[in-house]
C-alpha cells in the first residue's frame, strides 16, 4: 500500500510547478485590480488612507500602488518572486489590520448562518423589487451583503507564503537566471 501511494505521489509531482504558476497568475490578477484602481485614483487612495489613520498616507498610498503594480509584472513572469512576496504581504497585512479585521471572516455575509444578514438581504430585495428594476439588477447575479471580512486577504497572504517558501516553480524567469548563474559558476 505504501509503495502504491509513493508511486501515486511521484506521478503527481509535475503538478507542483503548474500549481505555482497558477498561484502567481491568480495573485497577479488580484494585484492588477487593486493596483490599477490606485493608479487611476491615487488622490482618493491617499484620502482613504488618511481616514483609516494610516501614517504617512501619501507615502503609503504610493508604496502600495507601486508594490502592487510591480508585483503584477514580477509575479506573472516569475522574476524576483520571493523578493516581491514580502512587500506584497506587508501591503496585505496593513489592509487586514486597518480594513478587514473588524468585519469578521466572510467577504460576503451568509444569509444561512446570520439572521441579520438574511433580514437585510430580504428587505433589500423587497425594496428593489418594488422600486427598482429587479430583473436588470439581478440579471448578473444575486443580491448580497458585503461584509468585507478577512477571508480573501488571509487567502492571498497564504498564497504568497507558499511562493515565498517554494519559489516560483520551474516555469519562471527566476529559474532561467539561476540556471544561467549556475552554468557560469561551473563553466
Amino acid at each position: 500500500m505504501i509503495g502504491l501511494f509513493q508511486k501515486f505521489k511521484n506521478n503527481l509531482q509535475f503538478t507542483e510547478d503548474i500549481a505555482l504558476v497558477m498561484l502567481r497568475v491568480l495573485l497577479a490578477y488580484v494585484f492588477y485590480q487593486t493596483g490599477i484602481e490606485k493608479v487611476h485614483s491615487i488622490d482618493g487612495t491617499i484620502y482613504w488612507f488618511e481616514g483609516l489613520g494610516i501614517p504617512f498616507p501619501a507615502f503609503n498610498a504610493y508604496f502600495s500602488m507601486l508594490t502592487e503594480i510591480f508585483g503584477v509584472v514580477l509575479l506573472f513572469t516569475g522574476l524576483g518572486t520571493r523578493i516581491i512576496s514580502l512587500p506584497l504581504i506587508i501591503v496585505l497585512l496593513v489592509a487586514l489590520f486597518t480594513v478587514h479585521i473588524d468585519h469578521g471572516w466572510l467577504v460576503i455575509g451568509s444569509s444561512l448562518n446570520d439572521p441579520e444578514v438574511a433580514s437585510r438581504v430580504a428587505r433589500a430585495k423587497a425594496i428593489l423589487k418594488e422600486y427598482g428594476n429587479w430583473d436588470w439588477l439581478s440579471a448578473k447575479g444575486t443580491f448580497v451583503v458585503l461584509q468585507n471580512g478577512m477571508e480573501n486577504v488571509v487567502t492571498y497572504i497564504s498564497m504568497l507564503l507558499v511562493l515565498l517558501a517554494r519559489g516560483p516553480g520551474k516555469y519562471s524567469i527566476d529559474v532561467l537566471i539561476e540556471a544561467r548563474y549556475n552554468a557560469g559558476l561551473n563553466g
